[in-house]
């Protein structure tokens, strides 16, 4: 089997924040008179990787050691921003902060604490509070891609949303369209790769609870039908911080681009260590593809049908006990989007459907 080069990264949570020029909060030592704002802003851009801009502001009712984080909004997520691999960047005396960022659609700017630690990348930026004296964002200058709204539905007896817009999943760069998900009138989950003005648009949602240690349960029918490029993930994921401590695990159903591949892995992230994964081999028809998370350990399986019936057998398990995260603020994320990298690339519209979701703790 050749390997699989993708980096996942779930993928995925693509709110929209409301524009403000400043949100200032009181700190628990009631600084009232902490803000922060913007005076030059880079271009709105995410056409071309890593091109950087300038950004600039004013900070007032900084307190002695504080300093000034900058967040560009890229691929649905905010990114943190670093020079040099820095991410604090000096206040002057006059309250100006300068610094260089990626060009984004959105960018932020938080007055923090020499004690605050920021993530890496988040979906959504912190409250003010004991380490955080102020946030405030902006929309870059010009015209910005418009995306559509992400939607709510219940699937399973659960509230899941939509992703929308660009958001970069496993190396590849996805274009997720909530008109791609809906629920049938038997309650069945449905997740399709489309066609839009030439380009692949792709599928995910993600619940809106979180859950903890338990048993996550899948119900999917048969996917054999999937081209060797397409994915279908269920997973656990968490927005805040990087591939190690996202608190991903993962049931990935996929060839990842080339014919002889293996078409199920069970991971425990970061994937590139050996002994986080597993792969193998499913032939046609409907599997019931399972984790019980517990302290310590995740147990794996993939059984035939509904996963409980009488005559249903169990195809594969495998018990990982190295790297298992605990619980946070995490959440079940279904997804299907193409992988761009591989050797068979996509040439046809794709569809999976998800019969049921069940959670046991």
């Amino acid at each position: 089997m050749k390997s699989r080069w993708h980096i996942p990264s779930w993928h995925n949570r693509s709110f929209l924040f409301a524009v403000c020029l400043v949100l200032a909060g009181c700190r628990s030592s009631t600084n009232s008179t902490a803000a922060i704002a913007f005076s030059k802003v880079p271009a709105a851009h995410q056409d071309f990787p890593d091109q950087t801009g300038t950004i600039e502001g004013h900070a007032t009712g900084v307190r002695p050691g504080e300093r000034v984080v900058v967040y560009s909004k890229i691929d649905g997520r905010w990114d943190l921003q670093s020079t040099s691999g820095q991410p604090f960047i000096r206040i002057e005396g006059n309250g100006h902060w300068s610094s260089s960022t990626i060009l984004g659609i959105e960018y932020a700017a938080l007055l923090v604490d020499a004690a605050y630690n920021p993530p890496e990348q988040t979906e959504l930026l912190p409250l003010t509070g004991d380490e955080v004296a102020a946030v405030s964002t902006v929309k870059g200058q010009g015209a910005a891609p418009v995306y559509p709204s992400p939607k709510t539905l219940t699937f399973s007896g659960y509230e899941w949303t939509t992703s929308t817009g660009p958001i970069f999943h496993a190396g590849s760069r996805n274009y997720y369209d909530p008109a791609n998900v809906w629920v049938d009138n038997s309650g069945a989950l449905h997740l399709r790769i489309a066609e839009n003005s030439g380009k692949w648009t792709a599928a995910e949602v993600k619940l809106k609870r979180s859950l903890g240690f338990g048993t996550y349960r899948f119900q999917v029918r048969d996917v054999s039908h999937l081209e060797p490029s397409a994915v279908l993930t269920l997973i656990t994921w968490d927005g805040v911080g990087t591939e190690r401590n996202r608190r991903e695990l993962d049931v990935e159903l996929s060839r990842w681009g080339y014919l002889d591949n293996d078409n199920v892995h069970y991971v425990v992230q970061p994937y590139y260590v050996p002994a986080n994964i597993v792969r193998f081999r499913v032939p046609a028809g409907v599997f019931t593809h399972s984790f019980r998370w517990e302290p310590g350990q995740v147990t794996f399986s993939t059984m035939t049908g509904s996963g409980g019936a009488p005559g249903d057998t169990t195809i594969n398990q495998h018990v990982f006990t190295s790297g298992i995260p605990s619980p946070a603020d995490q959440t079940v994320r279904i997804a299907l989007y193409v992988f761009l990298r591989g050797q068979v690339p996509l040439k046809h519209e794709n569809e999976a459907v998800i019969d049921k979701f069940e959670y046991l703790p």
